[in-house]
Formats: C-alpha cells, structure tokens, sequence
C-alpha cells in the first residue's frame, strides 16, 4: 500500500466521522457559506503578482516535522506583503498537520484566493470548503474517476468556488475537462515522492493552450519558475522551500525579490 493509498483510506473514515459531528445544514450556516469568493486564475495573470502560490504546511509523510513553530497568521501576512497570487493551506490533520481553523484564520487578515489543499473524496469536503473560506478546492486526479471529478467540479462551481485539477502522469491527463479552472501538475510522484521536471514539461504539451498550468511541488530555486515560464506555466506552488525555514514569510519575499530582478 503506497503512502497515497493509506491517506485516502484514512480520508474516508474521516469524511464519516466529521460528517457526524458537522451536519451539511450546519455548514450552510457558516458566514462564508454565500459569501463571495476571489479567483485564483484572475490572481494568476495578473502582472502585478508572482504567480506564486505560497502553501503553509507543518509536516509531510515524506519528510516528517518540516515547521512546528511557525503561526499561520503571521506567515500568510508575510507570503501576501511579498506578492504572492494566492495562498494554499493544508488542512489535513494526521498526516500533514493542517486543520479547518488555518484557513478560517487566514480569511480574516488576507485579500488572496485560498486553496483548500487536501485530499477531497466527498461532496461533503467541498461543502466543507466553502463553509471555512475557501475560493479554490483542489482535485487529484490519482484518485478520482473522470466522472467524479466532473460530479465535483459541477458543485465546486454552484458554490462559486474554482477547481485546480492535480496530475502527474499522462493516464491522469485524460481525466482532465475543459470546466477545470486550472491544472496543477505534480512534479513529485504521490507514490513514490520524487521529484522529475521533465515529466511535468511534457505533460504540459498536452494540455490545451489555454490552460493555466501551475507547476506544484519541489520547486526550490528561482530559477525553477524562469526555466518552466519558457513551457507555459503561469503558476507555481510552494511550500516546503519556504515553511523549511525559521521566517517562511522573509524566505518567500526574498524568493520573489529575485524573480522580479531578472
């Protein structure tokens, strides 16, 4: 059983148990249940920002404890001072650390879209989503059938929330819809953890031109993000590179400070 197939088994009786605890009529009562939400893709294009997507993540099952110490609220203050397009925020709790609260926090002090990252499973999850402020669900295509992620993607946009398709190889590719917002592609196997640009650039030929293509995942040189701009991708998700050390906010301004001098 790869560390994947132990998290979505995992998910599942998690799905159950909160369901219990949180009725999806509680969830609509939520105040962001009919708020507005802010687009990740506007963000994305626009020539003020960095294209950046900076992630806040305490831990990994790949590399364990990565940041205990930092709060969410100061380093989603820092990532936004630095110019980041949006943010993207783990909430799952026994193997990344996350929890609902992070995201709720961060509502309240940012003015950037917000991707809830975990892995959804459920409509329950993307109801879930909406209720605690999130604009962006994300959807892994490893475990969802065309069919349920068109099912997903449906929802995800009656609630005015936007999706980001996740791939990593070309088998994954073929569950991609023109209704997808945008598409992320993994540069880190889900299976196996390693990390391989070659196969995110070839998988990006094969995508319609129009997509927004964010490269996501083991990113931690800038000069990564100038070298897969020349393929076409406009966003780029970060996470380890940043919450790795003391100050991720200062590390992610110090990142973008050198995009923006070349």
């Amino acid at each position: 059983m790869t560390i994947l197939d132990k998290i979505i088994a995992y998910k599942r009786k998690e799905v159950l148990k909160n369901k219990a605890i949180f009725s999806v009529k509680e969830l609509e009562k939520s105040k962001y249940f009919k708020s507005e939400t802010k687009s990740l893709k506007e963000f994305i294009l626009r020539t003020d920002k960095s294209g950046i997507i900076a992630e806040f993540k305490r831990k990994s099952p790949s590399k364990g404890l990565i940041n205990g110490t930092s709060k969410v609220e100061d380093v989603i203050k820092g990532y936004e001072k630095a110019g980041v397009s949006g943010l993207s925020i783990l909430t799952d709790t026994h193997f990344f650390g996350g929890r609902n609260e992070d995201i709720l926090n961060a509502r309240k002090i940012n003015t950037c879209p917000i991707l809830r990252k975990d892995f959804i499973i459920s409509e329950y999850q993307i109801l879930e989503a909406k209720a605690i402020g999130a604009d962006v669900i994300l959807l892994i295509a490893a475990v969802l059938s065309k069919k349920e992620i068109k099912q997903y993607t449906n929802l995800a946009h009656q609630l005015r929330l936007e999706v980001l398709l996740e791939v990593h190889t070309e088998k994954e590719l073929e569950k991609y819809i023109p209704e997808i917002n945008l598409v992320g592609i993994n540069n880190r196997n889900l299976k196996t953890f390693e990390v391989d640009f070659e196969n995110s650039i070839k998988l990006s030929k094969q995508l319609p031109k129009e997509t927004i293509k964010i490269a996501e995942s083991g990113i931690s040189d800038y000069k990564n993000i100038i070298e897969l701009k020349k393929y076409g991708f406009e966003g780029f998700l970060i996470g380890e590179n940043f919450m790795k050390t003391t100050s991720p906010e200062q590390a992610c301004m110090e990142f973008i400070r050198k995009i923006k001098k070349q």
